[in-house]
């Protein structure tokens, strides 16, 4: 496989460190871009529609996000099996695993589109959203799950790019999507007055172009990722390994969600001020997490391509470059976030209440986002070395189980039962991850080592 073509990267030779940065950086735009997209949204609304229309925008992302994360995770699948195939020059193998995961995301995209469809309000009313929101929320879910087919798309195409090492395209096609994003968000909320519907609309049209796009670049595209419509066809053997990597990484996700869902319920209690506040503090939360999380699909691309070229003494280099990208980039974005906190909820809403109750959670969650970052980037060394299902039963048990129990025992507590000690749950959950996921890693280190003396 040509290796020599501008958008692709080197993986697997010279310095890491510049090659992680140039890997990460545009992935870094990319999903600061993606976010975006909501944040356009929450904003327009949040201006222009009130605060009722935040609260309804805002209380949906937890909701989403574990709907989709499962059939995302595969997409993570895909990216480390594209990635080794390429690493270990098996042509016929990236062919399958290309032409397997695009028609996935497919079918994938149109079971997400019907169930987020038809049961969107039954699943708000789960999650006990305010009555006086609940229509909108509801409203905003179904015209946004009618665009996953086009989400799941772009993420399991944008994947299979990043495994060779392309992460400029998807930003470039991201960046086109965005200006439509909120080019539509004006004209569909100020001047057609169309609210919650008119945000949602505005997202799904962005996210098509986003998939359009990413689709012709995967046409025209001459190497290993090339796509050619009439070879879509799931292969048995490569979507068994598909599931098997990312299905767990889904799981994981999921079960990240879930216990996020809980956590929304329990916001929901508070009331719509509350609730407003928290949905503008997480949305700003969401690009300090991208920027990490950028680093951790950096490790899993770099590390599964060393696993199949067989240059097995650049995995702990390629996790501890990582482990540094993420200390910097956590530590000196979440201190802004908490300096300009204020100000920038302040793009959300001008009501103080809604601005304060935001500052509650910001300062709390941005000030130990750096241990998620970290938990990830070991996650992210984990599945490039093949293990899928030991980081969804760590997470399984340190973030879902350990959230679940803090709010069924301390916050249950009349002294602790506050707002603050709900957003504490989070910290101690990502803790205690880190450090299980860093001996699951030590442990796998070992066990290589018995297998390749040069680890």
């Amino acid at each position: 496989m040509p290796r020599t073509r501008s958008y692709e990267i080197d993986m697997c030779s010279g310095a890491i460190l510049p090659k992680l940065l140039q890997f990460a950086v545009p992935l870094m735009l990319s999903s600061i871009l993606q976010l975006l997209f909501n944040a356009a949204d929450i904003v327009v609304v949040g201006r222009f529609a009130g605060d009722n229309s935040l609260a309804a925008v805002g209380s949906t992302t937890s909701l989403i996000n574990l709907l989709t994360n499962l059939f995302i995770g595969l997409s993570v699948g895909a990216n480390i099996l594209a990635a080794r195939a390429y690493g270990a020059n098996d042509h016929k193998g990236l062919k399958e695993i290309v032409h397997t995961s695009m028609l996935l995301s497919m079918i994938s995209g149109v079971i997400l589109a019907v169930v987020g469809f038809f049961l969107a309000e039954t699943l708000l009313g789960l999650m006990q959203s305010p009555p006086a929101v609940l229509d909108l929320a509801a409203l905003y879910l179904r015209i946004y799950f009618l665009g996953m087919p086009a989400t799941l798309i772009y993420n399991f195409g944008a994947a299979l790019l990043r495994a060779a090492g392309d992460t400029r395209r998807p930003l470039y096609y991201l960046l086109l999507s965005g200006i439509l994003n909120v080019v539509l968000n004006l004209v569909l909320v100020i001047v057609f007055h169309m609210d919650v519907a008119g945000v949602a609309i505005a997202t799904v049209a962005s996210q098509c172009l986003s998939a359009l796009l990413v689709v012709r670049c995967m046409l025209l595209e001459p190497g290993g990722v090339h796509l050619v419509l009439q070879h879509l066809h799931i292969h048995p053997a490569q979507l068994k390994e598909i599931l098997r990597i990312g299905l767990p990484a889904g799981l994981q996700s999921t079960l990240f969600s879930l216990s996020n869902v809980v956590i929304q319920s329990t916001i929901n209690t508070f009331g719509e001020i509350v609730v407003a506040g928290s949905a503008a503090a997480a949305n700003i939360e969401g690009f300090l997490y991208v920027a990490m999380n950028a680093f951790y699909q950096a490790n899993v691309s770099f590390t599964s391509q060393n696993m199949g070229a067989g240059h097995h003494d650049r995995i702990r280099p390629i996790l501890s470059r990582t482990l540094i990208c993420v200390l910097a980039v956590g530590l000196s974005f979440g201190g802004l976030i908490i300096l300009l906190g204020t100000h920038l909820l302040g793009f959300y809403t001008d009501s103080p209440a809604v601005i304060a109750a935001g500052m509650d959670r910001l300062i709390i969650l941005c000030s130990t986002y750096v241990l998620c970052g970290l938990m990830e980037a070991y996650v992210g060394s984990l599945r490039g070395l093949g293990y899928s299902v030991m980081p969804m039963i760590v997470s399984l048990v340190g973030a879902c189980g350990l959230r679940l129990v803090w709010i069924a025992t301390i916050f249950q507590l009349p002294r602790f039962h506050t707002i603050q000690m709900l957003y504490v749950s989070y910290p101690v959950s990502w803790f205690l991850t880190t450090a299980t996921h860093a001996i699951c890693f030590l442990l796998a280190i070992r066990k290589l080592r018995k297998q390749f003396a040069d680890i």
